[in-house]
């Protein structure tokens, strides 16, 4: 029986992930590196130290040392100028059902800034613990994001599920131990063969969710 549940943000939650690889475009731009949208979500879950190694690897680079604030900052600035995020269907509704009946958080690789605007403006009071990009060294696929995330929950990693629908994401959940739930929002199922259970779409993940909400309810 699991005890608690962490999400994934974008792509999971709230269907912001063009708003961050447009920003990601435009930030890498101004070091003169051209990357692509789908390049971004291909890396999607990595932390901005992450997203910036891989990509500067991809051009031959090194970034130096104080690219990494700066393009978090110009990638951030522009995320949040442009954002026009909305969360998927039923899923706040979902949410609010589940938290009768586990501990919940999120572990997501986007920053703190823009991680708690949104969770403030579409799930406020609803997260138990809240874990950033910029709160862990290692980013996904590294398994310490999930890791984080359930001790500060207070449970054993092998008490959580974890709800993704990213590769990066997969490998660090099933990294951590943890049971993982996927859903393929942005690139096909095949990319995400590596998790437990893979779910056909959102309408399918609230209706996965819903039933485990109703499985407790019937056991209390």
């Amino acid at each position: 029986m699991k005890k608690g549940i962490i999400f994934d943000v974008d792509g999971v939650l709230v269907d912001s992930m063009p708003y961050h690889a447009s920003a990601w475009v435009k930030a890498f731009e101004t070091v003169g590196i051209n990357v692509r949208e789908d390049e971004i979500y291909e890396i999607e879950g990595s932390n901005h130290v992450g997203v910036i190694n891989l990509i500067f690897e991809k051009a031959g680079r090194v970034p130096d040392t104080e690219m990494y604030e700066d393009l978090l900052q110009k990638k951030r600035s522009h995320f949040m100028k442009n954002n026009k995020s909305l969360v998927f269907e039923n899923m706040q509704e979902c949410l609010g059902n589940l938290k009768s009946h586990y501990k919940l958080a999120v572990a997501s690789g986007a920053d703190r800034t823009i991680v708690t605007s949104l969770m403030d403006k579409f799930y406020p009071d609803i997260f138990d613990v809240i874990v950033s990009g910029q709160d862990v060294k290692h980013g996904k696929p590294d398994p310490e994001p999930y890791l984080k995330a359930a001790d500060m929950l207070g449970l054993d990693a092998r008490d959580c599920l974890v709800v993704e629908n990213a590769p990066l994401g997969v490998i660090s959940a099933k990294s951590a131990g943890m049971y993982c739930v996927v859903v393929p929002t942005y690139l096909a199922p095949e990319k995400l063969q590596e998790a437990d259970l893979l779910l056909e779409d959102h309408s399918a993940l609230v209706d996965y969710l819903n039933k485990l909400a109703a499985s407790e309810s019937s056991i209390e």
